[in-house]
């Protein structure tokens, strides 16, 4: 049975183009369109669609108060449209935060190649949220945490909750939160994730002590535009320090280095004083940039087995070879659980290879560091 998109957008002219491209896919299936956030509403109650594609601004009711209205009342797997530049950044993660799924740019040749390189893109990603379905509502969230200050209007609202059906994939999982800390010596914490990804890492990183012990690397797959707001963000919520990485950058104990969007992030140097390296990334066979295979396998020559690295909720495979790295070098790996990701792409890569030591809620990420570099 093919996936029903509702395919909502103020331009005509888009309507039918994103409805073209998904109308092109088999396993696809639009059902219905809307003009505005209230018709949205409307469309989305009476048409019970899979998945939604929906743009941000757009009169009668915008895009991200037709998000929060619609994950209050009728619970639906949601992609943006974005326009990049940081209003439209900001705009984004407000629409995230109110319970949107994962984002896209209008201009399509902003991330694809060629047209059929988009096409796929969109084709994909609306695919893979179209497969989850989000079941219930959780008590509201505490405002300090899941919401800024520009979507703090809100807070009235309950917060959806991101947890889906199970599969038989996630049955076997471990979510013993009594587990004792391994013992093991650290240096380092690194975290890779994508689609689902900025929730994910404002619910572990708002958990954090200021007087957390380590530096933390941050790869999250996001555009340029995107990454100073997401790093501003995160600063304003988190109690450690959060900043957009920048070249140069010496890793310092109690702070997170978010890799900048479209470039590449190394750590150099060994023992006391590594450093960040950041850098335009030319070359075309490297589909992920930032990429967490290359921070990670930084990571493993700089730290060695001193690394404790997470991938979280994304699609495709980006960290399993990075993680085979840190492995290798005698690292500790865990990946997020099937039935708390947005996708589980990433984290199953890295477990199906055998490389993960434990698959771990989501709710359970940051109490589970805290307690395993001993400041929990």
């Amino acid at each position: 049975m093919a996936i029903k998109v509702l395919v909502v957008d103020d331009s005509s002219f888009f309507r039918r183009r994103v409805s073209e491209i998904i109308n092109e896919d088999p396993d696809l299936e639009v059902i219905g369109t809307a003009n505005n956030g209230k018709e949205a509403v409307e469309q989305t109650a009476l048409l019970k669609p899979d998945v939604i594609t929906m743009d941000i601004e757009m009169p009668v009711l915008d895009g991200i108060s037709a998000v929060k209205l619609i994950m209050q009342a009728t619970p639906t797997p949601i992609l943006m449209f974005s326009s990049l530049t940081h209003a439209g950044a900001s705009a984004t993660l407000d629409a995230l935060d109110a319970g949107a799924l994962d984002f896209l740019p209008k201009k399509f040749e902003d991330i694809a190649r060629d047209k059929e390189e988009a096409t796929r893109l969109l084709q994909q990603k609306v695919k893979e949220i179209g497969r989850r379905r989000i079941s219930r509502y959780v008590r509201p969230a505490p405002a300090s945490t899941l919401m800024s200050s520009t979507s703090a209007r809100a807070s009235n609202l309950r917060q959806p909750d991101r947890s889906f059906a199970p599969s038989r994939a996630s049955e076997n999982k471990s979510t013993d939160t009594d587990i004792r800390a391994s013992g093991k010596k650290y240096q380092l914490v690194a975290i890779g994730t994508s689609t689902g990804g900025p929730v994910a890492l404002q619910n572990i990183l708002t958990q954090l002590p200021q007087n957390f012990p380590h530096p933390i690397l941050l790869i999250q797959h996001m555009p340029a535009a995107f990454t100073p707001a997401f790093a501003s963000r995160l600063n304003s919520l988190c109690k450690i320090e959060v900043k957009e990485a920048q070249n140069g950058d010496l890793l310092r104990p109690g702070v997170a280095y978010l890799a900048p969007g479209g470039k590449q992030m190394l750590v150099e140097g060994r023992g006391s004083g590594q450093k960040l390296r950041i850098y335009e990334d030319d070359n075309a066979r490297v589909t992920y940039k930032p990429s967490v295979d290359i921070t990670f396998a930084s990571a493993a020559k700089s730290f060695g087995n001193s690394v404790l690295a997470i991938v979280l909720t994304g699609m495709g495979a980006d960290g399993r070879e990075g993680a085979r790295m840190l492995k290798q070098a005698g690292s500790k790996i865990w990946a997020q659980d099937e039935k708390s990701c947005v996708v589980y792409g990433m984290p199953q890569a890295v477990a199906n290879a055998g490389l993960s030591e434990a698959s771990i809620a989501l709710a359970d990420v940051a109490s589970r560091i805290n307690r395993e570099v001993g400041c929990g």
